[in-house]
């Protein structure tokens, strides 16, 4: 059976995330100055997303809340045990630089215009829905996706086959008419796969060393893998 929708993943993948947190936290920075036991702005930012793996790991494991994992972040971040008043006190200054730094990659739009006759949408997340319905909604896009689904309401995260069933059972879809695309190889594209999707993996920077996943190097190349052009990666089975 042919692929009859996409499913998408949001940071980093249609939304620059990366780019985002980064020139947001740096106005912070500039805003409140470095917290103490950092040395240069480029110490804080490493710190800074070695903590978002850390906390968001633990939060896909179930072993947090969306909210617990953000606080213990901060916490980490500020080496102090900070009340949650403050803690979120403190995100939400470094929102608003976040937020004002929000941006779309280039080829976002672009693919989801060339997919829109042949393709149904929806976004599968590993974030919240007030988080990422909102940004949807600020960047000018929600109104292309079905659905949006995310773990903190799930209940489960990506790669556990449960969250892309959810996704699937949302469009009324088998899986394997199904088609997911993230920037991670092993939690949306492995993941995918393992629940009978067809994953593809974004890999913008070039990783590559996964020969067993469908990779495409950027969104403009999605419209001819999923007519079947194999030369991005895909096995010869694609489709």
């Amino acid at each position: 059976m042919p692929i009859r929708a996409v499913l998408w993943d949001i940071d980093d993948t249609i939304f620059d995330y990366s780019s985002s947190d980064r020139i947001g936290m740096t106005r912070h920075f500039a805003a409140e100055g470095l917290p103490g036991g950092y040395d240069t702005v480029e110490q804080a930012l490493g710190r800074w997303q070695e903590l978002t793996r850390l906390h968001w790991g633990r939060f896909a494991a179930g072993e947090s809340t969306f909210d617990e994992q953000r606080r213990d972040r901060i916490r980490d971040f500020l080496g102090t045990d900070v009340p949650d008043s403050e803690a979120d006190d403190w995100f939400a200054r470094h929102v608003s630089h976040y937020e004002a730094a929000w941006a779309l990659f280039p080829d976002a739009v672009p693919v989801l215009d060339a997919l829109s006759e042949g393709y149904r949408h929806a976004v599968l997340s590993n974030s919240s829905i007030r988080n990422q319905d909102r940004k949807l909604r600020v960047l000018g896009v929600r109104d292309r996706f079905e659905a949006v689904l995310c773990a903190a309401e799930l209940g489960v995260s990506k790669p556990d086959a449960a969250a892309f069933h959810a996704a699937c059972d949302a469009l009324a879809l088998p899986p394997h008419q199904v088609a997911y695309i993230g920037d991670h190889p092993d939690i949306d594209a492995q993941g995918a796969v393992a629940a009978g999707l067809t994953g593809i993996w974004l890999d913008r920077s070039g990783e590559g060393g996964r020969p067993d996943l469908v990779s495409v190097s950027g969104l403009d190349q999605v419209p001819e893998l999923l007519r079947g052009n194999t030369r991005f990666g895909a096995p010869d089975t694609f489709g």
